[in-house]
């Protein structure tokens, strides 16, 4: 048996691997492999493309057998008009067909669980979301009017084709039933997946949330005006998801904001000025404040403990 040499100073334990944030927990496996997220992204995209087919065939279909009083007959004429109720459904349901496509490839590549892309902790915390999505209505319920106050003292508010009766009651049920899954699928999309890919290759956050902004912005068909201000949205639903380390407040504030886009709409109001543009930066900065606040105040978890044992070939963090 070899004897301690004497004097020696003991071996110093390794380090303790770094907790890993939202946007690198594609590295939370015990084997990360750098090719597991882009391929989420083609999964997803894939399966979202037979997802559109088969629905656009199922709807073919059902005005080929007479479903629905002839309303289907020329759907991209009823899709394009999104001040019809059916219409209105209809696109939001191609962006809501995005959701079961994003976690079935999840499901398949990673992150695992499946629930890593919903937050740090493994799963949609959902007493969280219910409080972001209270915290965005009072904010958005203050905004709103001065919005409307605003248009129309500057002259800048338009009047847009609205419904009445029962069709303004129908547009305003799918609003409510289908934004909630639109809203969650583009932010799985665009903050969960599109951030945990680049968060797999690089680790500064700025990174992962600043390079998904012009995928997100090309899919918005706005002016100028509106296009800064889906830029806009997009910084602070990333930088939400990252300092609170899952796509919940994310979640929420979409949802909010898209209830009142449409709400709005669906009432013949439209304003797409730099007036109108000023007070939803003010309302951006409002919830990036109130929200991190709360998500501190309620102790949320922020990181995920690095699963690897310290003496791993790489650091988990790296």
């Amino acid at each position: 048996m070899t004897s301690p040499t004497i004097g020696a100073e003991p071996e110093a334990p390794p380090p303790e691997p770094e907790p890993l944030p939202y946007h690198r927990l594609a590295r939370a496996r015990s084997r990360p492999r750098w090719w597991r997220m882009p391929l989420t992204a083609v999964l997803t995209a894939v399966f979202c493309l037979v997802a559109v087919v088969l629905f656009f065939a199922g709807l073919d279909l059902a005005a080929f057998l007479g479903v629905g009083g002839g309303v289907l007959d020329d759907l991209d004429t009823t899709m394009a008009d999104t001040e019809n109720p059916l219409g209105l459904v209809l696109a939001l349901c191609v962006i809501a067909l995005l959701l079961p496509c994003v976690l079935l490839a999840a499901r398949i590549c990673g992150p695992r669980p499946v629930g890593l892309l919903s937050s740090v902790e493994g799963r949609l915390r959902w007493r969280w979301t219910l409080h972001a999505a209270g915290i965005s209505a009072a904010v958005y319920a203050l905004s709103v009017p001065a919005l409307l106050l605003a248009g129309n003292l500057a002259g800048t508010a338009e009047s847009v084709p609205a419904p009445s009766g029962w069709t303004l009651v129908a547009m305003l049920a799918a609003v409510l039933l289908v934004v909630p899954l639109q809203a969650a699928a583009e932010e799985y999309v665009f903050r969960g997946v599109a951030m945990q890919t680049i968060g797999s290759w690089l680790r500064h956050p700025v990174f992962a949330v600043a390079l998904p902004i012009p995928l997100f912005v090309l899919g918005h068909d706005y002016g100028w005006v509106g296009l800064t201000d889906v830029a806009v949205f997009a910084v602070m639903a990333g930088w939400l998801t990252w300092r609170t380390g899952g796509l919940e407040a994310a979640i929420a504030v979409h949802v909010v904001n898209n209830l009142c886009a449409f709400g709005l709409s669906a009432f013949g109001w439209k304003d797409e000025s730099p007036t109108a543009l000023v007070i939803t930066l003010l309302v951006s900065a409002a919830l990036v404040f109130l929200l991190d606040r709360a998500g501190r105040r309620r102790g949320l978890a922020r990181v995920r403990p690095c699963p690897r044992p310290a003496a791993a070939l790489e650091p988990c963090a790296r």
